[in-house]
């Protein structure tokens, strides 16, 4: 079965799909074309199906009833997250009356900061322009996400918020949902657990061949050096992106059930594949 497949130009995702692209881990049932695109791109697709599978923000979940979430491939902070910088401290009153730089209005990093502070105002930007708006002024404050959370010292800035510590204080513990990978529900789920457990057997090899996968990832690297890549990768691939298991469904539907009652999602049911 030929199937198109999303995912960002970022390390963590080359990382995750690096065995299944490049035939190392080869499939009986399925063939792979894949089309990479920023991840606010692919959470605007996914609103009316392009395809079949594709990585999206966990908040654009709320937005595409024609998909479900695979347990592989989720990309959860354990203990860390989305962080907020400026050039200078500040308390978060004065953080709340500032225009913030966010990375898309379907991003997880919008959702867990609206939870974490309440509403504001705040510009779209590519996550990658959003340090050097910080530094040169054009905005105030920025919403980071991605190895720009690692990176923002060397960029002049200073963290402001820590939204991944206030989401793991806040739930005990359950990993910070950020993004995860679905499939057309249309397809059945015979298929997509065929394809989930594909996902899950590109991810192991990754981690069983750290240095090859990592030099793959280097290609989405944005010229950061390549410790500071392992750092994020290792990151972000973690026992929870093999398979999300009972916290990481727990701490997506928490997610949702925190947004619901603050009116920042539609009522919706997610769908999560079959374990």
């Amino acid at each position: 079965m030929e199937i198109s497949v999303g995912h960002t130009p970022d390390s963590d995702d080359a990382f995750m799909f690096y065995g299944m692209f490049t035939d190392k881990v080869p499939s009986p049932d399925f063939t792979v074309n894949h089309v990479i695109e920023d991840i606010e791109k692919l959470n605007r697709k996914a609103i009316d199906p392009q395809l079949d599978v594709t990585a999206v923000s966990v908040h654009a979940c709320a937005y595409i009833p024609g998909y479900t979430i695979l347990r592989s491939g989720g990309s959860f902070g354990i203990g860390y997250g989305p962080i907020v910088t400026a050039k200078k401290q500040m308390s978060i009153d004065e953080i709340k009356k500032c225009k913030i730089a966010i990375p898309g209005k379907m991003t997880s990093a919008f959702l867990l900061l609206q939870l974490m502070i309440g509403k504001f105002d705040y510009v779209e930007m590519n996550f990658s322009d959003i340090p050097k708006a910080v530094k040169s002024g054009e905005v105030d404050v920025g919403l980071v996400i991605h190895e720009t959370q690692l990176s923002y010292e060397q960029e002049g800035n200073v963290k402001i918020l820590d939204v991944g510590e206030w989401w793991d204080k806040t739930t005990n513990g359950l990993p910070v949902p950020l993004g995860i990978n679905v499939m057309r529900t249309d397809l059945g789920m015979d298929i997509i657990c065929k394809f989930d457990k594909h996902l899950q057997t590109s991810i192991e090899f990754g981690l069983e061949h750290m240095d090859d996968a990592l030099d793959y990832a280097m290609q989405y690297s944005r010229g950061k050096p390549r410790d500071l890549i392992e750092k994020f990768v290792k990151m972000y691939v973690n026992e929870v992106t093999v398979n999300m298991g009972d916290s990481g469904e727990e701490s997506i539907r928490k997610l949702f059930e925190m947004a619901k009652n603050k009116n920042l999602v539609p009522d919706f049911e997610i769908s999560i594949a079959t374990k």
